[in-house]
């Protein structure tokens, strides 16, 4: 440490920041920042007055009408039975009871283990590498594939540009862009409340620095997004507020420009790429008789030609960072943005350059940007999983409701099983799914539904056997991530709470239960793996020039700081320095701007290269019943929907609903007052939020985080969907393309109006009607 006195408090960490965890007679009183972060997020503080409120699972659950009755689709009980409380040898004798005779009657594939969600920041205590460990200990599972986050580009990447993961822990340094860059152009923003967080474990916040610093530089930013709090003031923004979702086609609109106007870097592309003149054919017109000119782009996106023609121009007379947000690929065909975006880098011949190129996601994630030699951390083993079915991951309704029909999914068809248990640790799907009124209803088709939760959330209050979990604060771990520059050794601050116990000790019993305790635990302890797993980083951290101490004084320390790296980083520069020494990991080595092997997948909305299609609800439908877009964008206030009973998150309410943003356009012929109720609707469903009043938002656009714990109304017949404002009941659940099967909810069409009379009151921050005792 800098200082002679050590600071106060265990350390832990979370995916939103580091920690000194304060306690007073075994309670937690308070979270502090680490003191080596310049910039800590408030969000930790949600947990001080919730971790032993009245929504804590203090002991094993029940759903009373699956004990009473068993087994079996639940025809809409599932979120409004009452639940029983249970001792754990009893709850483990259920789970265990029921996952053999599933097993046994049906195979492993009958056991959905996908468990999407961001639970522990520690290597150990990750819930979904635990469950997956004890599922495939007792035979395997049909699991999922890719993220909510960011599908489309995990898929498509491989193809044009190499591995989606390589190219953002490769993102070019902020120190770079700062030094290096005249114009950052931010499709989609730098949103600095997403840049709050990163998986496995924030130690220090750099992106507001980053952006910062490189406006006080000179760095010119333009946000091209249809929010102008996509991008703080503060930097020299430029806002291009462009209808959502036609950003490829401004994006084809300033190829044909460069192209036209004598600008495309030829000899860049000639060397480093393949397939340009198919795209070039098809921006032209040859194929469809279209030409993508400014013109064309301008009735899409509703710029101004001239700024689009300007925009292209002003891109390629300097240094050029393009940057890609991750909510781009989160629409109807969410694969193209990302593709077009590196088909333009390509043209202005700037890839592997310091300061220009492209980048995917800056602040999407606190460490994209940062230049610090990563850690590769050692993971808990898995095991290996005889079962070989799964799923796109946001295709779990899909899956529920039409068993035994086929999809298509990157190049390949698939068979949806029939799913007989479902088994959650560590995630929450009624939040980060779409359309949760279809997800309601699949939700009930499971003969069992089990949960590992800590708090009565909707993902407790719809399974029919809810574990108790403790908490990050309750055990003991170690975190890092690959993009972070401190690892932390996170010691227990407090006992666990009422029953709660670990993942891991509830694994163990239940491991123990049906005969393959030692396959699951190796004969380790939690103290026993904590060591393994710190060996094991530490053999791989030393290949990577980086000498970790003992872990004994690891623990006495807390923390260990990563050195920089020797040289700023730059993305792609090995390539571009030596194409055939360091080829890209696509099927060519090369930038495939225009793909055979996707092309030969035959899907028309994928033909190739990057392409234009309308999607299926925009502000350009011509059909549209409903008159405007639905931004539903991540929450500044918490990590997904993570302690949004917690008080840091209902202080961003209003009236205690979630707000909804709408400009002044939109809200004066409705009636809409600052501060008064709405409701938004679709044919989907419907919820009610708070307006605000701003022109932060473009005319015609509407934006509510995501977040708020889905209400659905206890008795039928209100018109209403959530009553707390979960924008997930309005969104669509499609795929992006068959190509990716992504989440599409940025594709999403809504009205709003004043809601009259008193609004019903909210029970999400209400446990669920509980009778104690056996």
């Amino acid at each position: 440490m800098n200082s002679s006195h050590a600071p106060e408090g265990t350390l832990t960490s979370t995916h939103w920041g580091t920690y000194r965890v304060q306690t007073r007679d075994g309670r937690v009183t308070a979270l502090t920042g680490f003191e080596k972060d310049p910039d800590p997020s408030p969000i930790g503080q949600g947990i001080v007055d919730v971790l032993e409120g009245p929504l804590r699972i203090d002991a094993p659950m029940v759903r009373r009408g699956w004990l009473e009755h068993g087994p079996g689709p639940a025809g809409g009980a599932r979120g409004r039975d009452e639940f029983v409380e249970v001792s754990w040898p009893r709850a483990i004798e259920l789970v265990a009871g029921e996952l053999a005779r599933v097993r046994d009657q049906y195979g492993n594939e009958a056991i959905y283990g996908g468990s999407y969600g961001w639970s522990s920041a520690g290597r150990f205590h990750h819930a979904q590498s635990q469950l997956k460990r004890f599922l495939n200990s007792i035979g395997g599972y049909t699991t999922s594939v890719n993220t909510y986050s960011y599908a489309a580009a995990e898929v498509t990447l491989p193809y044009v540009l190499g591995d989606f993961y390589s190219m953002i822990n490769g993102a070019t340094s902020w120190d770079v862009i700062r030094e290096r860059t005249g114009l950052f152009v931010a499709f989609g923003g730098v949103p600095l409340k997403n840049g709050q967080v990163t998986n496995g474990g924030v130690s220090r916040h750099v992106q507001r620095q980053g952006l910062l610093s490189a406006a006080e530089a000179g760095v010119k930013v333009v946000n091209v997004s249809p929010l102008r709090s996509d991008v703080l003031d503060e930097a020299r923004m430029e806002w291009c507020a462009l209808r959502p979702g036609t950003d490829v086609a401004l994006l084809l609109a300033i190829a044909y420009t460069l192209d036209n106007e004598g600008l495309a870097d030829r000899a860049f592309l000639d060397r480093y790429t393949v397939g340009f003149d198919r795209f070039r054919a098809y921006f032209q017109g040859e194929v469809d008789g279209v030409p993508k000119t400014p013109a064309w782009a301008a009735g899409k996106t509703g710029l101004a030609a001239e700024r689009i023609h300007a925009l292209a121009v002003e891109m390629a007379s300097q240094r050029t960072m393009i940057s890609v947000s991750w909510s781009l690929t989160r629409q109807d065909n969410g694969e193209q943005p990302y593709w077009a975006a590196i088909a333009v880098a390509a043209m202005l011949g700037q890839l592997g350059t310091p300061g220009g190129g492209i980048g995917f996601g800056y602040s999407a994630m606190n460490a994209i940007g940062d230049n610090y030699r990563g850690i590769p951390g050692a993971a808990l083993p898995q095991g290996r999983n005889p079962v070989e079915g799964f799923i796109p991951v946001a295709r779990i309704s899909d899956m529920l409701l039409h068993p035994g029909e086929t999809f298509e999914y990157n190049g390949m068809t698939g068979t949806y099983p029939r799913i007989r248990l479902v088994y959650w640790a560590g995630g929450n799907p009624f939040h980060h799914h779409q359309d949760l009124v279809r997800l309601r209803e699949a939700w009930q088709r499971p003969d069992t539904v089990i949960a590992h939760e800590w708090c009565w959330n909707a993902h407790a209050k719809h399974a029919d056997i809810v574990l108790p979990a403790n908490t990050s604060l309750e055990r003991n771990d170690i975190a890092l991530s690959v993009r972070e520059p401190f690892l932390i050794y996170m010691e227990q601050a407090i006992e666990s709470v009422g029953q709660s116990m670990a993942d891991y000790d509830i694994f163990t019993a239940l491991a123990d239960a049906l005969g393959a305790r030692e396959t699951f635990t190796e004969g380790r302890d939690e103290a026993a793996w904590l060591e393994y797993l710190y060996a094991g980083t530490r053999e791989r951290a030393a290949t990577h020039g980086v000498q970790l101490p003992d872990f004994e004084s690891l623990k006495a320390q807390g923390w260990f700081e990563a050195p920089a790296r020797d040289e700023p980083q730059v993305l792609l520069k090995a390539f571009r320095d030596d194409p055939d020494a360091n080829p890209l990991k696509t099927p060519s080595g090369r930038i495939e701007i225009f793909s055979e092997t996707v092309a030969g997948f035959g899907y028309a909305e994928c033909p190739g290269y990057p392409f234009w299609k309308d999607p299926v609800e925009w502000l350009g439908a011509a059909d549209a019943t409903t008159p405007l877009h639905l931004i539903s964008n991540q929450p500044a206030t918490k990590l997904h929907s993570q302690l949004d009973h917690g008080q840091h998150s209902r202080s961003g309410k209003r009236n205690g609903r979630e707000p909804v943003v709408i400009h002044p356009d939109d809200a004066a012929p409705r009636g809409i007052r600052d501060g008064s109720p709405v409701r938004l609707f679709n044919e989907r469903g419907s919820c009610l939020c708070t307006a605000v009043v701003s022109d932060e938002v473009r005319p015609g656009v509407l934006q509510v985080s995501t977040g708020a714990w889905y209400d659905p109304p206890a008795e039928e017949g209100t018109g209403l969907s959530c009553l707390h404002g979960n924008p997930n009941v309005l969104t669509r659940d499609q795929g992006t393309s068959r190509l990716a099967q992504g989440p599409s909810a940025l594709s999403c069409l809504v009205d709003i109006e004043a809601y009259a009379g008193d609004p019903p009151p909210m029970t999400a921050f209400t446990p669920p009607p509980i009778r104690r005792g056996d």
